[in-house]
């Protein structure tokens, strides 16, 4: 059975919890850097600047208390736990309110419709919390392994952490709280799953049985009861992701179909489908041609006879017009 070392406990405690003589300095580094990484994050966003917001995920250092949040489960040490769970929650609210701050000084919201970086991170499906699950493995398994420690960049961009709560403070401040509720449940979701992860990789290296031998084993809390918590909080999380997986999987198979259908009855007059797309509860399809322009009605039949008489489908026809302009001679 795989066992970490004394020697490993100690380096684990240094890099994850704030307490000890260097309590003070370690605090100064997270909030300044955690302060820095949310504006940065914010600002990738309201520009929609992927490379921004990746050198964000490398700065936030929200990923320590988290980990310091497993190590202290897993330890049975209740004043680190609490500890680090004030700097998860408190950390992710400064890291909203940055971001509500930064929208007040944008010229247009910063929505799903303006912003790719938002419309990425509201609505988390299963697959997150799986990759969620497996990125927060890495992370705990690269603390257990000292040698493996320089994964833990490659964890920091995997794991999105910071522009979740950002995406929260700025759809919050444009007015869009759906958006935020789904930014934050993609938040809890990842934070769920290094906790969940995390919990048995530490478990299953025994440092729970090292860190008995090194304190002695005086129970502070009860451990099982932390553990169900987060097993508990996991499984609630799956149900709404998998409830948003299932519909926009329903949506994607709806696109698909009425795109096959629109297809044929455009090119039945020369005209090309230029894009079908969900806005809102409407299937949204253009299509462009030359005059004359394909009967929309006959699009409503050709629907309904393909099974898609529930959908409300809205049809934008861009009639191309031509002109020769033939070369001149002197």
């Amino acid at each position: 059975m795989p066992s970490v070392q004394t020697a490993d406990l100690a380096r684990m405690r240094s890099e994850l919890l704030f307490d000890g003589p260097d309590r003070t300095r370690k605090l100064s580094r997270f909030w300044i850097l955690l302060v820095l990484a949310a504006v940065i994050a914010s600002a990738g966003v309201v520009t929609d600047s992927t490379a921004t917001v990746i050198g964000a995920m490398i700065v936030a250092p929200l990923m320590t208390p988290i980990l310091g949040i497993v190590l202290s489960i897993v330890t049975a040490d209740r004043a680190n736990l609490i500890r680090s769970l004030l700097l998860v929650v408190g950390g992710a609210l400064a890291v909203v309110a940055v971001g509500w701050v930064l929208a007040l000084f944008t010229s247009m919201p910063v929505v799903a419709a303006t912003s790719s970086q938002v419309a990425g991170r509201i609505e988390p499906r299963l697959f997150d919390l799986v990759a969620a699950l497996a990125t927060g493995a890495v992370g705990a398994f690269a603390l257990v392994r000292d040698d493996v420690g320089d994964t833990l960049p490659g964890v920091a961009i995997a794991i999105s952490l910071v522009p979740p709560l950002a995406v929260v403070g700025l759809t919050l401040q444009s007015g869009a709280p759906d958006q935020a509720w789904g930014a934050l449940l993609l938040f809890t979701t990842n934070v769920t799953a290094i906790l969940l992860t995390g919990v048995i990789v530490m478990s299953a290296y025994n440092v729970r049985g090292i860190a008995a031998d090194v304190d002695g084993d005086t129970k502070r809390f009860r451990r099982g009861i932390a553990i169900g918590v987060v097993v508990v909080s996991s499984v609630l999380i799956a149900i709404p992701l998998a409830a948003t997986s299932a519909r926009i999987m329903d949506e994607t198979l709806d696109q698909y179909r009425v795109n096959d259908v629109a297809s044929s009855w455009a090119e039945a007059s020369g005209w090309e489908i230029l894009f079908v797309e969900k806005r809102d509860d409407v299937v949204v399809v253009r299509t462009s041609g030359p005059l004359p322009s394909p009967d929309p009605a006959a699009l409503r039949a050709q629907l309904d006879a393909a099974g898609l008489a529930g959908k409300h489908v809205q049809v934008e026809l861009v009639p191309e017009d031509r002109v020769d302009l033939p070369a001149t001679t002197n």
